[in-house]
């Protein structure tokens, strides 16, 4: 026991006097170390004074009238009482020895066999081992702190990967309580098989897998991107259990896939302008010409010609038109509408298509309203273009068109999923630039223009598509 200017604080707890007398002699002959000793008579008191934790170390005595020494030990403890309790009798008990250890005292003394030595190194040791059962405490609430204020989900698994313990940002992030957790392994929250193949290659070849980027799927079914990390470990007793933290990037993905659209029709758009401007300038002076023309020229078959020309340069005139109207930031009309009331309107507008390709049509609307500020007449060719795209790359008769409505906290989820044709991976990421199209007669503007209203309502589109299966356009828009 190392000195110190501080005597330690010891507090004996016994209903005898005199046994407090002989206790605190053998004390005070302990060489090297000072110590303050107070007496307490009452069980109720002394309770009083371990629950304000005024003292370093306790002595109790069995025997405390109606109650006992062990009653005050537990009562004691469960009251948040983290220093050392030593437990005093008259007389050796080997089962009340095992209880009282099990109970959480730190030494069994029998008072017949005190004596000064005997006591200095029950206090030693006790103060010792309480020094870094405390230790341990403040380091298990200064990580158990960070575990469970962590924005990140971080969790404990087995080998397998099933979960043992999570934080609440796992719950949050995967939609699932705790419970539940620790029913399912992370390989089924992978709803990329490739994603769940890598990673079981990798954690079982190395025991590790650092910043692996996969797509998590929560309760919902909703899809978000992650960065993960797994590491086994082992803990004192050689158990095997693996740390685990999820990263969600959703939004990050959400910001680099808008900002790319972004940077796509802008290049896109001046190359419009740019065109329609050398367009434009050469086309003024055909009509300029061809006015002049008519009030020169009044044979049948010149006019003919000139009407020919005239109705051509009007035609180019009102394509430019519309190429610049696809290139300029939609003007909007915003008031507060429906989801629902827009998706029913859209519908109708494509019900003569959907009949006749006889379309299964599969409609899940919430029970709640879900409202957002929207120009309804541009926002229901934003949902007919994509509508429509789903019925063409359906076959007749087996179709099923599928349109969700959720919310999710702050937001409003639309989903338009076909079982058509899906679309390649490399024309995927074209997706939405203007005059990339796959169909035949197509002139490649309808998603552009999709899109272009679609992020004058703030909204996020992604799509999701696997070749022969189909294709899911999910929209997210922020609720009013």
């Amino acid at each position: 026991m190392q000195k110190q200017d501080i005597p330690y604080r010891i507090l004996i707890i016994d209903d005898d006097e005199d046994d407090f007398f002989i206790t605190s002699e053998f004390i005070k002959k302990i060489q090297g170390q000072k110590f303050t000793l107070s007496w307490c008579p009452r069980y109720q008191d002394a309770l009083e004074k371990m629950k304000d934790r005024q003292f370093d170390l306790y002595f109790v005595d069995y025997y405390l009238g109606a109650k006992t020494g062990l009653d005050l030990l537990k009562e004691a403890i469960r009251m948040g009482c983290e220093e050392p309790i030593i437990l005093l009798t008259g007389r050796g008990n080997r089962e009340l020895d095992m209880e009282s250890m099990q109970s959480g005292a730190y030494d069994y003394l029998i008072k017949a066999e005190l004596n000064s030595e005997k006591l200095e190194r029950c206090i030693r040791y006790s103060l010792e081992r309480a020094a870094t059962a405390k230790a341990l405490r403040d380091n298990e609430r200064k990580f158990r702190s960070i575990f469970e204020r962590s924005k990140d989900a971080v969790f404990l698994s087995n080998d397998q990967l099933y979960f043992l313990n999570a934080n609440e940002a796992s719950s949050s992030l995967l939609g699932y309580q705790l419970q539940e957790l620790q029913k399912l392994t992370l390989y089924s929250l992978l709803p990329n098989k490739k994603d769940a193949k890598l990673l079981e290659e990798k954690f079982v070849a190395e025991g590790l897998v650092d910043d692996l980027e996969v797509d998590i799927q929560d309760k919902e079914g909703t899809r978000k991107s992650c960065i993960l990390s797994v590491a086994k470990e082992k803990d004192g007793k050689g158990n095997i259990y693996v740390q685990g933290i999820l990263h969600d990037i959703t939004n990050l993905k959400k910001a680099e896939k808008a900002n790319l659209q972004l940077q796509k029709l802008g290049l896109a758009n001046r190359l419009v302008r740019t065109l329609a401007h050398e367009v434009r300038n050469p086309l003024n002076n055909i009509n300029l010409a061809t006015e002049q023309l008519i009030q020169e020229e009044k044979k049948d078959a010149a006019r003919l010609y000139i009407d020919i020309v005239q109705r051509n340069s009007h035609r180019i005139g009102d394509l430019i038109d519309e190429l610049l109207n696809t290139s300029r930031p939609a003007s909007l009309e915003m008031t507060e509408h429906t989801l629902q009331a827009i998706i029913d309107e859209s519908i109708a507008a494509a019900v003569d298509r959907i009949t006749l390709k006889r379309i299964k049509l599969e409609l899940s609307y919430p029970d709640e309203l879900l409202r957002i500020r929207a120009d309804i007449q541009k926002l229901k060719i934003a949902f007919l273009n994509i509508i429509i795209n789903a019925i063409e790359a359906m076959e007749e008769d087996k179709g099923k068109l599928q349109i969700t409505l959720r919310s999710i906290g702050l937001e409003h989820v639309v989903v338009i999923a076909d079982n058509g044709s899906g679309i390649s991976q490399e024309n995927l990421g074209r997706l939405f630039e203007p005059y990339f199209t796959s169909k035949r007669n197509g002139m490649g503007l309808g998603l552009a223009s999709t899109l272009n209203i679609l992020q004058s309502h703030q909204a996020f589109v992604d799509v999701q598509s696997k070749l022969n299966e189909g294709t899911s356009f999910i929209i997210t828009f922020k609720a009013n």
